[in-house]
Order: C-alpha cells, then structure tokens, then sequence
C-alpha cells in the first residue's frame, strides 16, 4: 500500500524546464546551440557521470548562486560572441516557470485521503513559492538547505524519514530519469513525469483515491 508521495518542484509541480529555458535563451539573446552543448556535459556529468563540478555544489547548497552565476555566464555567449551578464542569470533562466494547479489540486486530495506528502527538490539558488505549502506538504526537503542533493540515497533518506514512511510505502516523481533509478533502489515506486495528465493517473492507480477535482 503507498502511503505517501515524494514529489519534485520545477518540471513537475510547474511548466516544463525546457519552455521556461527556451523564452529565457530568446529574451537574453543566447547562443541556443552553444548553451545546449555547455548544459548537456555539466548536467549529464552532474547526475551520471563520477566526480564533482559546480552543479553538485551549486544543489547542495556549498556554491552560492551569485558565484554559480559568474560561473555559467562564462562558459556562455550570446548571439553576439559575448558572454551574457551574469547577475540575475538564474532569475531570468527560470522566470517563466509557472505553477500547475491540477498538480497542486492532486497533492491536497492525497494528503486529504490521509497520504503523506513530501517536496523533494533540487535547487538552484532560486526562490520558491511557499505560500500555500503548509496546506499542500507535511514535510519539504530542498538540497540546498539540507546539504544533499539527488541523486544521493541519502537525500531520498532524509525525505523519509521526515514523512515516517519506508520506501516501499512511498511513491517518487520526478522528471530526472536518474532520479528515479536512484529512488527505485531504495524501494521507492518511480514515476517518470511526462505531464500532469499521465502522472495524476498513475497515481490514482496506485493511491487507489480520486485525485482530480470534480
């Protein structure tokens, strides 16, 4: 029986990471292909690959963003050969994230079918908007403020234990493949997260509760 649901923030409870990237890459007139080429070797290193580089210290909370953010503009160009400015860099990048509601109305559902419900997210530097969570989660853990990040078991660990809850009683979406295989080692159910839709399906399969409002 799944008794509770760990769940990631930016890409799963908001718009796609892709979208909010592509208008912010428009907006500040960056090189796409040369971004896309930077980012895919940090990230694919930072979540498959061995060793450290600043996206570890950056999500753990050890690299402040203003230091991240001189870091990455300089490893970028704009469509004129130069590097973008690197103050506000991480603002402007997830600017156009916007909450999905029917996420939100499926996280309040859960808990109020008795469902423990925990935020389990990856941060970079940004600001969250808390200002309903205290209706939405019982228990919230962001890398940055509790010095792990996944996917380290021990991150999935912590989140546990805030919520009392064995592995095998939980379920973890998010929408980082490698975040889930490390989830699903520790007897977590995984769901990949493709849209809202398929997910709040998935999840009533495995609640066995209505998760949509009427």
């Amino acid at each position: 029986m799944i008794a509770g649901v760990l769940i990631d923030w930016g890409g799963v409870l908001t718009t796609s990471l892709s979208d909010s990237i592509a208008k912010w890459i428009e907006a500040d007139r960056i090189d796409g292909g040369h971004y896309r080429q930077v980012m895919r070797e940090l990230i694919d290193h930072a979540y498959n690959g061995n060793g450290e580089n600043v996206v570890h210290a950056l999500e753990r909370g050890e690299m402040s963003g203003a230091a991240f953010e001189r870091d990455l503009a300089a490893r970028l160009l704009t469509v004129d050969g130069r590097p973008p400015v690197a103050e506000g860099l991480l603002d402007r990048m997830f600017a156009a994230f916007d909450r999905v509601d029917a996420m939100y109305d499926m996280l309040r559902l859960a808990r109020g079918a008795g469902v423990k419900t925990c935020l389990l997210s990856n941060s970079w530097s940004n600001t969250y908007p808390r200002d309903d969570w205290d209706e939405v989660f019982d228990a919230v853990v962001i890398s940055g403020e509790v010095g792990m990040r996944k996917p380290e078991p021990r991150i999935f660990l912590h989140a546990l234990e805030k919520v009392g809850l064995p592995g095998g009683s939980c379920v973890f979406v998010d929408d980082i493949e490698a975040n889930i295989a490390a989830a699903q080692g520790l007897g977590i159910t995984g769901i990949h997260h493709l849209g809202p839709d398929t997910t709040i399906a998935e999840l009533e399969t495995l609640l066995r509760v209505p998760l949509r409002r009427a």
